[in-house]
């Protein structure tokens, strides 16, 4: 199942009075502390064949496992878009070694779970399971992406697989906008194609095709084997060696470059009358993973949040966009997203609205945004990094997503980053800081907008691009 990566807030906390503020921020900082301290360290290695294994052993009696692949949509051209997410069902359906009810019943008879996804810079292939059961687990993952079969009729059995994928994603608006919007905002640039690929590419998509990405891509120094819970680093490590030996180490010819993707102010409208709700996103381009600006960029979100109306907006709520959508009923949720990629990213948010309340709530939406780049203050950014801090930890609650966390960073940072120093840099951020980042990124700058269903009332291009910047007299 393709995935788009989208950190968003994922709740809202009412705070006290401001008089037992600092109480109850010495006591979360002690809490905090402690819980950072207790965190296991992740072990790295770098095999000679250039494989990292990178592992936090956490005692668990369980583990999750996986292969983080640094391939993805954006290292696709128009001809073949859609190859990474198809080699994703490929995986599972047999080897030269297991059919694919061989592999499914090993799996299902150790109680494990196997699974894959693709996103736009990266194909992942994990597993959950016993701790005892890890060095299978890894010989599977190793067998599954050094010898898949490729067979011709799994091929075509997968094409109908994908297109009715294709026709449940075009079914959920949200992942409608925001395909559009990357479509827009990245127009003519591989981060402008969908993960899915259009449906021309699935009907044509061969097996030459599949093995040609697999020989481009499945390089050992783009990969990473990440593994959380109850693994020993030093026996995932002798696994590694044994079972991943057949993974190239060079490239035939240059290593795949990177390409720049430019960023593109514009829109994309897609008038429904016939859908009962607008769904909209507006973004402006935010920077990659390995920015500075980052960590800022991930307060001014914080700030703005997220909201549906089956939460409370108390005068309290720690985003003012939150109970503005409540008492003036201007939308049914929103949520803030900072998306990003290697060089680049999405900085925005998305929202759900009545057909005639796309103008008052996109007013309200860029109101906030001119409030963060000149007039928030310390109060707010304070509460904004404990909110932070703190989804920080509940997002890394299980041994899957810390998996996901280390393949992520190592492919990205080429390291894990610390919890604590994450909280450093989180700590470091002032009120100054979020509204010169916010001037850098937002204030007159061109955004990128996508729009579906009945989105008349939504204001032309020129008036959005007009809001983005304050006139004082």
């Amino acid at each position: 199942m393709a995935s788009r990566i989208l950190k968003i807030t994922s709740s809202l906390r009412a705070l006290p009075k401001a008089g037992t503020l600092q109480r109850l921020k010495s006591t979360n900082a002690a809490d905090f502390a402690r819980a950072l301290v207790n965190v296991p360290p992740t072990t790295v290695t770098t095999l000679d064949n250039g494989l990292r294994v990178a592992t936090e052993d956490s005692g668990a009696a369980t583990a999750t496992v996986g292969l983080w692949i640094d391939a993805g949509s954006r290292y696709e051209n128009a001809n073949n878009n859609g190859v990474a997410h198809f080699l994703e069902h490929m995986a599972f359906k047999g080897t030269a070694k297991r059919s694919q009810t061989d592999l499914e019943l090993e799996v299902e008879n150790m109680g494990a779970h196997l699974n894959a996804y693709t996103s736009r810079e990266q194909t992942v292939f994990y597993a959950k399971c016993l701790s005892k059961d890890v060095p299978k687990a890894v010989e599977i993952l190793g067998d599954i992406i050094q010898n898949s079969k490729l067979g011709e009729s799994e091929i075509e059995r997968e094409r109908s697989v994908i297109l009715r994928e294709m026709q449940e994603v075009e079914s959920n608006l949200q992942e409608v906008v925001f395909d559009h919007l990357h479509a827009t905002a990245y127009q003519g640039t591989p981060l402008g194609n969908t993960i899915l690929g259009p449906t021309k590419n699935i009907k044509s998509i061969t097996r030459q095709d599949l093995k040609d990405y697999i020989d481009a891509h499945y390089h050992t120094p783009r990969i990473v084997l990440s593994a959380a819970g109850g693994v020993n680093h030093n026996e995932l490590v002798k696994l590694a060696e044994k079972e991943l030996s057949k993974l190239k180490n060079t490239f035939d010819g240059k290593p795949p470059q990177l390409s720049p993707c430019r960023f593109t102010g514009s829109e994309v409208r897609v008038r429904d009358d016939s859908i009962p709700l607008a769904h909209i996103a507006i973004a402006v381009e935010g920077c990659g993973w390995t920015d500075q600006d980052n960590v800022p960029l991930m307060v001014a979100n914080t700030l703005i949040g997220s909201w549906d109306r089956s939460q409370g907006a108390g005068v309290n709520n720690a985003s003012q966009l939150a109970r503005h959508s409540a008492e003036d009923s201007l939308c049914h949720s929103f949520q803030s997203f900072n998306t990003c990629y290697k060089d680049t990213g999405l900085w925005g948010i998305y929202f759900v609205c009545e057909p005639m309340q796309c103008e008052d709530m996109l007013f309200n939406v860029q109101s906030e945004w001119m409030r963060l780049c000149t007039m928030v203050t310390e109060f707010e950014v304070e509460r904004a990094k404990n909110l932070l801090k703190t989804n920080m930890l509940l997002q890394l609650d299980g041994t899957t997503p810390i998996c996901e966390d280390i393949g992520r960073q190592m492919l990205c940072y080429n390291r894990r980053i610390p919890l604590h120093e994450l909280e450093k840099r989180i700590d470091n951020v002032t009120a100054e800081n979020v509204r010169d980042v916010c001037m850098k990124y937002i204030y007159d700058r061109c955004p990128a907008v996508a729009a579906v269903g009945p989105v008349e009332n939504l204001p032309d291009y020129v008036r959005i691009r007009s809001s983005m910047y304050w006139l004082r007299v």
